[in-house]
């Protein structure tokens, strides 16, 4: 049933403008020229133009890399001591910090026949979950000895899901050059005079 308003609404609405009102004049202003558009033309080329000349800033990766920042987070990296011992003690604080839970270390006793770090113990597996990994950088930071640290490599693709569980021998920085000369010169029944890490030959000195 229609609405009784709807049959008392006229048959054609109001007109915007009365009959017998002018028309209203146009805004004042500047009217639209050749000479205004040619200035406007040249000034976007101006600026084209001078970005064009600037030094390019593309990176042609990957023959060609940025430097990346001093606190940039990136593959992780198990150090060393001066001497070659490992630093990484096996505390577990850097997997008790991790937020996702990516990190594996298993501790082993360290004894005077097998010296691995200078503590009393030495983390015998250590492995990271880098498909699991945030880089929050909070296992760095609750390391008491500076073991773990996240270094600048961001180049981490692989072929398989396998290859992302960094073991410790993938993690573990190379000994120390003068270690490892001293470790290829020696021959292998001569005793060492100190404790060196795990790998060494021979036995070290009662």
């Amino acid at each position: 049933m229609p609405d009784e308003n709807d049959s008392k609404q006229p048959e054609h609405p109001t007109p915007l403008r009365r009959p017998g009102e002018p028309v209203p004049p146009k805004p004042e202003g500047a009217h639209p020229s050749v000479i205004g558009d040619v200035a406007a033309l040249a000034g976007g080329l101006k600026t084209t133009l001078s970005e064009f000349f600037k030094p390019v800033v593309t990176t042609e990766y990957p023959e060609d890399k940025t430097v990346r920042s001093e606190r940039y987070r990136g593959r992780h990296y198990l150090r060393r001591y001066d001497n070659g011992l490992e630093r990484c003690i096996g505390c577990e604080l850097c997997a008790a910090a991790c937020p996702v839970g990516c990190i594996l270390v298993i501790a082993a006793e360290n004894t005077e026949e097998k010296r691995v770090s200078p503590g009393e113990r030495y983390a015998k597996t250590y492995e990271i979950n880098m498909l699991r990994c945030i880089f929050c950088g909070y296992c760095e930071d609750a390391c008491p000895v500076q073991a773990i640290v996240l270094g600048p490599e961001y180049e981490l693709s692989d072929t398989s899901r396998e290859k992302f569980i960094f073991t410790k021998e993938k993690l573990l920085e190379p000994l120390p050059p003068d270690v490892e000369a001293r470790l290829t010169a020696k021959p292998a029944s001569a005793p060492h005079p100190s404790p060196l890490p795990e790998g060494e030959r021979g036995k070290p000195t009662p």
